[in-house]
């Protein structure tokens, strides 16, 4: 029965809606635990600077751990790696409720830390689910389909948008933070349930036996890139950009790059091949991957302060405020993956891109006297941008790379995206922080939510604002202007 159902017509959405399940888990459990950090600061004594670690801990092990874990998966077989992540997912995120009572269980343990360790655990197991989801998608789409398959799993991530922060709020109402983390176990083994049965072993476990030796030294090389790259980025404003710290990471991170190029350049199974940045179509994409959620990022870190600032919103009205920005991938994924499986990729990849900056210079011409619907217009146009480029991006960017290297790939997509999320905060943050210290006034962006919009320290906040969204709108016109001259990709394969 089940070689019938994997020789299916209709197999290449069965596939999808399985790797969607464990998709949706991951983003629904982000916004969730977003939610829940309040709570969970007063619940165990500790400041938000402190608990935010619950969500960096995650991030940092899943950007870590996404390209050794697609080259594995390259090597092992895809379905193997896939449900192992699921596994340690779900389960990592049980003991990660269970915090609290372990450590007052074991004796000294603090619970932050405890939770911290699970969350590592748990970001290297949704590594594991990243690595392979989009890779398996990709492979079960002809080449003239995948902005399809890619566009309906870009509207998954747009739902999980959605109901992360939704389904937090209500579980951190009504039955306690801990649930946050609990809700996991049964949508983690139910999509574990589902890609037991549903992916075909013959297809996803099968192993790369031309390299079947796995790179540890680049593994090591590329964790400590991103680790020492992301904690020198997180740190900067805390401790100054030309300190000690920073100067040393910096120089790290410079000699550890170095060291990864050359080393992958001469072995023979290395786990990054660098011959697929000689494509044209690959690297663009992947860069302008990066420099799209730098965009997205600092919209949606900034954004939220200057509507309860100067419209003095409420979070939940902010919260339908950016609906849009979600709804557009919901919407505009699936059908932009479409129609570029039929009229080609660079002109939705090119007019998104312009859309993005068109709405991040609307955002960087708002005073404190713009009208919200100023805002929201502008707001829409962006989110319309990053919908419509999203998908037809993707889908190029595994066009030009081999099927055998779908693994790497997929860790890539996500690392890019995870990386400009990181980096995006980062810059937004030190940029307007830097412009409220200029006049004089505390670094806190807090802050800005309890001043009167007609004073200075909005006006401060909004320059500086206005200087993020500059920056931002012209890295997206860059992009579209290096794919608007990027050869056209071929999509008959």
């Amino acid at each position: 029965m089940r070689k019938a159902l994997y020789r299916s017509p209709n197999y290449k959405w069965i596939v999808f809606a399985t790797v969607a399940l464990g998709s949706i888990t991951n983003v629904t459990h982000h916004g969730g635990v977003s939610i829940a950090l309040p709570t969970i600061a007063q619940n165990l004594s500790v400041s938000l600077t402190t608990v935010q670690w619950i969500i960096l801990a995650e991030s940092l092990a899943i950007s870590a751990m996404l390209l050794p874990m697609g080259r594995l998966s390259d090597q092992v077989g895809r379905k193997p790696i896939h449900l192992i992540g699921l596994c340690l997912f779900g389960t990592m995120a049980f003991f990660s409720g269970l915090s609290p009572w372990l450590s007052n269980s074991i004796g000294s343990l603090d619970p932050i830390i405890c939770m911290i360790f699970f969350r590592i655990l748990q970001g290297i197991g949704a590594a594991m689910t990243q690595a392979t989801g989009l890779a398996m998608v990709t492979s079960v789409f002809a080449n003239n389909e995948r902005g399809k398959g890619l566009g309906a799993h870009g509207s998954v991530i747009g739902t999980g948008g959605i109901i992360g922060p939704i389904l937090g709020g209500l579980l951190v109402t009504y039955a306690g933070w801990e649930w946050v983390f609990w809700i996991n176990v049964p949508l983690s083994s139910i999509a574990l349930v589902g890609a037991i049965i549903f992916l075909d072993p013959s297809r996803f476990s099968k192993k790369d036996e031309k390299n079947s030796s796995f790179d540890w030294v680049g593994a090591g090389l590329s964790t400590s890139i991103i680790m020492v790259f992301l904690f020198t980025l997180s740190n900067g404003s805390n401790v100054g950009w030309i300190s000690l710290p920073i100067l040393v990471g910096a120089l790290v991170f410079i000699v550890s790059v170095i060291g990864f190029i050359w080393w992958e350049s001469k072995s023979k199974e290395p786990m990054l091949d660098l011959t697929l940045f000689r494509q044209q179509h690959f690297t663009v994409g992947i860069v302008s991957n990066y420099l799209s959620f730098l965009g997205v990022t600092s919209f949606r870190f900034i954004i939220p302060f200057f509507l309860q600032a100067v419209f003095k919103l409420t979070p939940a009205q902010v919260a339908y405020v950016l609906i849009p920005n979600a709804i557009s991938r919901i919407i505009l994924g699936p059908l932009t993956g479409y129609l570029s499986d039929r009229h080609g990729i660079k002109p939705f990849t090119t007019f998104g891109l312009c859309l993005c900056g068109a709405g991040l210079y609307m955002m960087g011409l708002m005073v404190p006297t713009s009208s919200l619907t100023y805002t929201m217009s502008a707001i829409i146009i962006f989110s319309c941008g990053s919908g419509i480029f999203m998908s037809p991006n993707s889908a190029g960017i595994f066009l030009s790379s081999a099927n055998h290297r779908h693994g790497v790939v997929s860790a890539l997509v996500n690392l890019s995206r995870n990386s400009g999320n990181v980096t995006g905060i980062v810059i937004a943050t030190a940029i307007v922080a830097q412009t409220m210290m200029s006049g004089g006034y505390s670094s806190d962006v807090d802050h800005v939510l309890n001043a009167d919009p007609q004073s200075e320290l909005i006006s401060l906040f909004i320059s500086g604002m206005r200087i993020v969204f500059f920056t931002m709108g012209t890295l997206q016109i860059v992009s579209a202007f290096a794919h608007a001259v990027t050869p056209t990709i071929k999509l008959e394969q």
